[in-house]
């Protein structure tokens, strides 16, 4: 290898460990926007077509940014909760962005 190619290797090499810590930031602050903004974490309650589920899981890849800067809710693939709001033992249903907390 010549010198050329060593160092585009390594700036390689940081440029990657640049982005994946990046990604990870971005991440952390998707789920506190999630969680001050809409109130929404994992195990929490929410209402779809009038049925209460508890989030499983939160799709924070499925988040776009809005014109005033701003997020939209992300999906959530939850369990359907009983009338006194016990969850049920239910296969996961994935709600979309159409849900609303509890």
């Amino acid at each position: 290898m010549d010198h050329n190619s060593d160092y585009a290797s390594g700036l390689k090499d940081v440029l990657i460990r640049k982005i994946n810590k990046t990604e990870q930031s971005l991440y952390g602050l998707k789920l506190d926007y999630c969680r001050f903004v809409f109130g929404l974490s994992h195990r929490s309650k929410v209402s779809y077509d009038q049925v209460v589920y508890q989030v499983r899981s939160v799709d924070l890849d499925s988040m776009i940014r809005q014109d005033d800067g701003g997020w939209t809710k992300p999906n959530v693939t939850a369990v359907r909760c009983s009338h006194n709001q016990a969850v049920l033992n239910s296969e996961p249903v994935e709600l979309g962005q159409h849900w609303d907390i509890a």
